[in-house]
Order: structure tokens, then sequence, then C-alpha cells
């Protein structure tokens, strides 16, 4: 147990690390591709319309205005304005005096002048005096920002340099030897423990910003952002997988080749662990045939979608660049195939792990996640959230399309609480707020957010929470309006009260555990209504699926009448001790049209 978590926590300390470094790079990306863009059409003399005059601003972007903003960024991540403007500041004693493009530095400047006036602020600030908290403020960032830029220009700038200069000899030895297929080796594996981001943006993008510059393109902007072994992976699902991995295969295959959001994949991979096989087997032959066929992106493909790819491949690389991709999604494919082919599971792997997931409880400073034990409290929980929102490691793609769709979910519920989506580097503790993140990264979420609502999922784009997210909503304004009725009810299984003329259709709840399957109860009850010649439809299904209104006729165990008693207030109950036996099914059958 110890050693388990020691190693979750090793593994929270290089997810932060990494999330450190992708952070100041993400943000950045937009003007990343607009200078890539810039060399790819206007450069001259190899630009696909080579013009001088535009020409001008390439150079000027990539020495002082990308690294500028990544300081900016990196000082703001541990600051917020007064950090962003201090890690410009340091970030320029970097740059000046070299013409290498010092993302590096700036990565490190950035962070390390916003850590500098914080530890200044939080020494001093208590003992200013009322009425110079401006002149402190200025003042202060001001001394040390030039205090910074000078330690950056003399110490920070020569090591930058020699270290500058040595990884792209390095990298250049590696590829020249033809030994950088291998990397992918540590990529695949680590972007399915949700560390892409970090490698791709943290590691990367800077180091192939600096090839660019040098050679006009570069390989190293591929390595990561590839969606070839995700493709191949996903493909060999639709084929060969089984139960709900298969059927939910397609769907995600286009969102990886078309959307870029690897994070799709990942699931898959987890739920058989051996396929990261397939991942590197295609990682490996699509950075092979990258660098044969002289392959190369002018900027980072941010998403990793083969349309982004595609826009900004340098000219005379889209061959290399389109059998680069399809080599790693059909490798991808052949090991996933085998593999699957040779696996002896019933396919029912994703369900079952997305069911876990759901029953794991999340803890935040000793508030538990809402569970079925105990429906009221689950519903009870929610009565405080204002704010919903979705983090992952970069803030974007598969967080945003997990947000849209609870979003869309509100909507049709009637639910009218605002959806958002951000990286978990970015969350803030508020109150009334929930937050939605993968489970490889709940951890970081209860560390930023402590006095939040969590909820972990397996997968944005398909979990069985955002049901029960909705449910809870909904059952909220049911337990908190529902008026308290001075009528005495019927007695649980007693048939008074019922309206039978109102019923259109019979519900039995699926995932009701107790004597008697909900499945098997449905298809005795739908053969037993036919041999009676009744013709109202009877359904087996999930307990947030159904409308509050009094059409319904839901037979239910005693423990399981519990949860429909806080969601529900006007559809109508039937308890009974056996789903498959009880003598008040048949009187059912008798009274139904």
């Amino acid at each position: 147990m110890a050693q388990a978590k020691k190693s979750s926590s090793v593994k929270v300390k290089v997810q932060k690390f990494g999330t450190a470094l992708s952070g100041m790079i993400m943000p950045n990306i937009g003007a990343i591709i607009a200078w890539g863009l810039t060399a790819a059409i206007f450069m001259t003399p190899n630009g696909w319309f080579p013009n001088a005059q535009i020409n001008k601003l390439v150079q000027p972007m990539l020495i002082y205005l990308l690294p500028l903003l990544i300081g900016y960024t990196g000082g703001r991540m541990v600051d917020d304005e007064r950090g962003a403007v201090i890690g410009a500041i340091g970030t320029l004693g970097v740059i000046v005096g070299t013409t290498q493009p010092m993302f590096l530095g700036a990565m490190i400047m950035g962070p390390l002048s916003g850590w500098c006036l914080k530890t200044l602020d939080n020494a001093c600030r208590d003992k200013i005096k009322s009425g110079f908290e401006m002149i402190y403020n200025n003042f202060s960032l001001g001394i040390l920002g030039m205090i910074l830029a000078i330690f950056a220009y003399f110490i920070i700038n020569p090591v930058m340099m020699w270290g500058s200069h040595w990884a792209s000899v390095g990298v250049d030895a590696i590829i020249r030897v033809h030994l950088l297929p291998l990397a992918n080796i540590i990529i695949e594996p680590a972007k399915v423990l949700f560390l892409n981001n970090a490698i791709g943006n943290g590691i990367l993008v800077p180091l192939g910003i600096q090839q660019a510059s040098e050679v006009g393109k570069s390989v190293l902007f591929l390595m990561e952002s590839n969606p070839g072994p995700g493709l191949g992976i996903l493909l060999a699902f639709m084929f060969f997988g089984k139960g709900s991995s298969k059927s939910s295969a397609p769907g995600a295959a286009i969102i990886e080749f078309f959307g870029g959001v690897h994070e799709i994949y990942f699931p898959y991979v987890l739920m058989k662990p051996s396929l990261i096989i397939a991942a590197i087997c295609g990682g490996v032959t699509g950075t092979a045939l990258f660098t044969t066929l002289n392959g190369g992106l002018k900027a980072a493909a941010s998403p990793g979608s083969i349309l982004a790819i595609l826009l900004v491949s340098a000219k005379g690389s889209y061959l290399g660049n389109i059998v680069g991709v399809l080599g790693a999604a059909i490798v991808s494919f052949i090991v996933a195939a085998i593999i699957l082919k040779n696996d002896k599971g019933d396919g029912a792997d994703l369900a079952a792990k997305q069911k876990e997931m759901e029953s794991m409880k999340a803890e935040s400073k000793g508030t538990k996640m809402p569970s079925e034990q105990s429906a009221h409290d689950s519903v009870t929980s929610y009565k405080d959230i204002k704010k919903v929102i979705f983090a992952c490691d970069a803030g974007m793609g598969s967080s945003a399309m997990g947000a849209s769709l609870l979003r869309d979910k509100f909507k049709k519920a009637g639910i009218n609480i605002p959806v958002t989506n951000t990286a978990v580097r970015n969350l803030k503790d508020e109150p009334g707020l929930l937050v939605v993140t993968q489970e490889e990264l709940a951890d970081r979420a209860c560390q930023k957010t402590p006095d939040a609502m969590h909820v972990a999922v397996g997968n944005f784009l398909s979990s069985p929470k955002y049901d029960a997210i909705v449910a809870n909503f909904k059952a909220l304004t049911q337990v908190q309006d529902k008026p308290k009725s001075t009528e005495k009810k019927p007695a649980n299984g007693s048939l008074e009260g019922i309206d039978f003329s109102k019923v259109k259709e019979v519900d039995f709840i699926r995932h009701d555990q107790h004597i008697g399957s909900a499945t098997m109860a449905t298809n005795l009850f739908e053969n037993a209504m036919k041999k009676a010649g009744k013709k109202t439809p009877v359904k087996a299904i999930r307990i947030n699926e159904l409308d509050d209104d009094p059409s319904h006729l839901v037979i239910v165990t005693p423990a399981a009448k519990k949860n429909l008693a806080v969601r529900y207030s006007d559809i109508q109950i039937v308890v009974v001790d056996d789903l498959l036996k009880d003598k008040k099914l048949k009187e059912i059958i008798d009274k139904l049209s």
C-alpha cells in the first residue's frame, strides 16, 4: 500500500512538472503556428510565395516574440500579472546577445522570475505602510526585474547557448544514425499516462522550433503529434473488438484522425495494456518513415490532426508526412489486431472499467463523492454547485468536447448551470465548483481545488457519470421543491392508488442488482403481456432515463424504490419482492390495457 502511494506521488509530481513545461507552450501555440505559416509561405527563398518584405517578420517573431510570450506565460503561472511582467523582463536578458531562439531559456527565466517576485512579496507585503502599496508594487517589480535581466544575460544566456548548441548537435547526430525512431519507445507509453502534452509541447516543440529555424523544418514536431498509432489501434477495435469498445471505436477513430484529440484512444490502451506494443510499433514506424522520406513540419501541429499536419507541412515534405502517418496507422493496426484476435475476454472490459471508476469515491477535504448507497445524500451534495469545469492536461481538445456534451445534456434537462473547460494547472479553488477530470489527473485536480466537488471519468467523450450528474441536479430540484403531501400513500407493493388508465409504458430499472435480472424480467413480462393480448410497451432502462410523469409504471424491488423516490415524484411505482416470480406481476398484467 505504501509503495503504491509512493508510486502515485511520483507520478503526480512528474505530471505536474510536465504540465508546467507544456503550460508555457500551449497558450502560445497560435503564435508559434503564425510564425510557422509566415515562414512556410513567405520566407525567401524557400517559401511557397517568397516575399522579401514579409520575410522581415520571421526572425523577430522567432527571436523575440515567441520567447517573450513563453517567459510571460511562465511568470504568470507562478504569480499572475506581476509574475507575467517580470517573467518577460527576465526572459529578455536571455534573448539579448544571441541569434539562437531561446525557448528553453524562456522556460527557465519566466517561472524563476515569477517565483523570485512572489517570494519577495510574501516577505515584504505585510511590512508595507498603508498608502505606500503602489510605490512598493512598481519599484519592487522594476528593481528585481532589472537584477534578473542582468543575471539572465551574464549567467543563464551562456549556459543556454552552450546547452542549445549541444542539444542541436545531439539531435542531428541521432537523426544521422537513424536512431530517432527509438525515442517513440518512451514517447508512446508516456502519452497514455497523460504526459503527451508535456513531452510534445514541453520538450519536442522547443527543440523542433530551433531546428526549423536552422534548416526550415523539423521532424520533431511529428513525433508526438502523429495520429497514426492511435488511429491504427481504434481501427483494430472496429474490426476485432468486442462489446462497447467495438461500437464506440468508429467515432473515436474519426475524432483521433481529424480532430487530433489523442486522449480519445488512451482508455482503449489502458483497458488492454498489451496494446502499448502496438502504439510503440506504430510510433517507431512513423518516425522512421518521416526521417527516411524527408518529412517535417514548419511549426507545431496542434492539435495532432492530419489536417493540422498538412497545414504546416514544409514544402516538399507532404509525401513523407502522409506516408509516415499512414504507415504508423497500418503497423499499429496489424499489431493491435493480432493482440485483440488472441484476446479471450468478452468485450465488456471498457464498460466494466467505466462502471468500476463510477463507484470509486473522490475526497476533497472530507467531502465524499455521491454514491448510490445513499441516494438522498447523493442529491443534496449538489445543492451548492454553481459552476462545472472540465479540466484536462492542456485545457483544450478532450475537455472542451466533454464540456460540450454535458452542456448539451444540461440544456435538454433544463439545468441552468454554466459548464466550461480549462487546463488542470489553471484551476482555482472557489465556492460552488464541480470539477470533472480524467482519472489520471484527479490527484492534481484535487490539489488545485481542495474545496471543490470532484468527478473523475475514464473517457471525456463517453461516461455514464454525465447522466448521474444530470440526474442528481434534476432530483435536487424535486428534493428542495417537492411539497409535503398529507395524503396517506398506499403501502409498498399495493396496487391501490395506481391509475392504470394513464399507464403508457412499463419499466424495469436496468441497474437493479437484487433478486431477478431486470433484463430477464423485462423479457418474461413482455412475453406474458403478449400471451394476454396486452399491447402496453415494456422496457428495461437506466434510472436516469425516465420521464417524470404518471404514464410510466415502474416495477422495482424495495431497495431500488429508495433511489426512485428521491429522483421522481410523478411516476407510478409498484414494489415487488422478486422481479421474476412475484404474484403482483400477474395482477398488473390483468389491469393493463
